[in-house]
């Protein structure tokens, strides 16, 4: 039997990979969850992303039916995967690659009202203060001390 070329190898290694399974940073890109590979694969690394329960490698193999618990700027998504994909298409195919519980998405929106609601209560100063302002800063201070 006959080898196939060093070119055509590598191919037939990954086609076979793909029908089993893909890579957990390439799946995360694909489903949206991260704008770059490198951003899905340092979220990955740094332990952001847990499948089945725990902490995994950017290179680890998932399939249908693993589940997910990403954790992104203070927001958790514990999701079921329904879908394989190494393309990334339109944000609405891929909502199709996953599904989420209705507790995480109850937690989710649940802690967007919360930070709503902290940022409608945080008063701003409208610009520098003038030098009036200034001298009561500082007579403020001073008294504290």
């Amino acid at each position: 039997m006959k080898a196939a070329p060093a070119s055509q190898r590598g191919r037939e290694h990954s086609a076979a990979g793909r029908e089993e399974g893909v890579r957990l940073d390439k799946w995360l890109w694909a489903a949206r969850f991260f704008k770059t590979r490198q951003l899905a694969h340092e979220a990955i690394a740094g332990g952001k992303v847990h499948l089945n329960g725990q902490r995994a490698k950017p290179g680890k193999e998932i399939g249908i039916g693993a589940r997910l618990e990403i954790s992104k700027d203070h927001l958790t998504w514990d999701i079921l995967v329904t879908a394989l994909s190494t393309r990334r298409g339109p944000a609405k195919e891929a909502v199709l690659l996953y599904q989420e519980t209705p507790e995480s998405q109850s937690r989710r929106q649940a802690e967007l009202a919360r930070r709503r609601d902290e940022k409608d209560l945080d008063v701003a100063p409208e610009g520098r203060p003038s030098k009036k302002d200034r001298r009561l800063i500082h007579r403020f201070k001073n008294s504290l001390e």
